[in-house]
């Protein structure tokens, strides 16, 4: 008996999808349940069971091919079994302990370069295959082969220097766009027609931040089993400062304004595929350590390609830390529909006039961008005069001044 492997529903909002990676080939025994391809959304990757044991027969639609819910894309033949369905999860669990595992991304990059498990020993916990060790195999195998086919699609975008200096020829290689990709294009640059973008400055002292941070540090790590960065503080800052300048947490619906009465913050996280923006719920009800938590949470998943479409959707307000890649000032573009984003820098210990006297502080520029549509310049400035205020004087956040 013959069973179709057909596209499962999508989530709202996205109408295709495109085949990412094979997990399994023709002719490879499956188990019910296994998680057999993972497709490409244009927000998340989704992981695609086996509907039932048997023989993978036929592949209809190969790694790259778009496809809709409910389309056919393989065959399993339950009467071509050769083994029984304990027979089977034990030789997928003998395979799984001569190989190492590895996350959907990292077999993706392995599958675009023609890679085996069993050609990488995994430096990962338990053996696990990571990131870096499949850069140093292409590394290494460089020199040798320097074939277009041992550059994917990421390593193309994220690191064309490394893979172009292997040679000195004048080399061009063309690489389709990922789904994530051209949709951030897409939403870039539509924000840019329809808004009226508008960016202030200013800059902060953090070194009541850090002093508290060095205080507490090793308490809150013991406490809460997560370290106290400073991404907490910018997203308790912003929300306290969102509670006085409502419409900077608001949005425009036609010729309506939406002003919205709880505080859904979104934080810019790089992964593999591009940036994705994770939302933060209702971060006035959030402590310290539970934002810390959420954050790591999103940044670990962001890179596996695990993210819910749910956790991407929606927001009231963002917060991007280009600091975190060197970067001393920018101009963030908004996440629509969003009005505003606030836009995080490098810290920079600097000599400062402080009570006449010059003296060094730590001190980061902050950048808000705003729709001036729904936003005047005097809301705009002092939000950003406000979020500075709270994080000079943490303690304030707390009494609500």
């Amino acid at each position: 008996m013959t069973i179709e492997i057909r596209v499962p529903q999508l989530p709202e909002s996205v109408s295709d999808a495109s085949i990412a990676a094979w997990v399994v080939k023709e002719g490879d025994s499956v188990s019910a349940e296994q998680n057999i391809l993972e497709l490409e959304t244009d927000k998340v990757v989704l992981e695609v069971p086996a509907p039932a044991s048997g023989i993978l027969t036929e592949i209809k639609a190969e790694q790259g091919a778009t496809v809709l819910a409910g389309d056919l894309i393989g065959i399993i033949d339950e009467t071509a079994t050769v083994t029984t369905d304990n027979e089977i999860k034990q030789s997928q669990q003998n395979e799984t302990e001569k190989t190492p595992n590895a996350s959907p991304s990292v077999r993706k990059l392995m599958a675009d370069n023609i890679i085996n498990e069993s050609d990488i020993n995994g430096s990962g916990k338990h053996g696990k295959i990571i990131k870096e060790d499949v850069e140093a195999h292409l590394t290494q195998h460089t020199t040798a082969d320097s074939s277009p086919q041992n550059v994917t699609k990421e390593n193309n975008i994220q690191q064309p220097q490394a893979m172009m200096a292997a040679t000195d020829e004048r080399e061009q290689r063309r690489v389709p766009m990922t789904r994530l990709r051209a949709k951030i294009a897409e939403r870039l640059v539509g924000v840019q027609h329809t808004a009226a973008i508008l960016t202030t400055f200013n800059e902060v002292d953090l070194t009541e931040v850090s002093r508290l941070r060095i205080k507490y540090q090793e308490r809150f790590k013991k406490s809460h089993n997560i370290k106290l960065g400073f991404m907490s503080f910018f997203i308790k800052a912003a929300t306290e400062a969102l509670k006085r300048y409502p419409e900077v947490n608001a949005r425009i619906d036609g010729n309506d304004i939406i002003y919205q009465g709880y505080y859904d913050i979104g934080v810019a996280v790089s992964s593999e595929r591009g940036l994705v923006v994770p939302i933060i719920r209702n971060t006035n009800t959030l402590g310290h350590s539970e934002i810390e938590k959420t954050i790591a949470d999103f940044a670990a998943r962001a890179q596996t390609g695990h993210l819910e479409l749910d956790e991407l959707t929606g927001g009231t307000f963002s917060i991007t830390n280009g600091g975190i890649f060197g970067s001393m000032l920018s101009t963030p573009i908004i996440n629509p529909p969003q009005s505003a984003i606030l836009g995080m820098h490098n810290i920079q210990q600097r000599p400062m006039a402080i009570n006449g006297e010059v003296v060094i502080r730590p001190m980061m520029y902050l950048a808000l961008s705003y729709d001036h549509r729904l936003i005047d310049g005097k809301a705009a400035v002092s939000f950003l005069v406000k979020v500075k205020e709270l994080l000079e004087d943490p303690a304030s956040s707390f009494l609500e001044l």
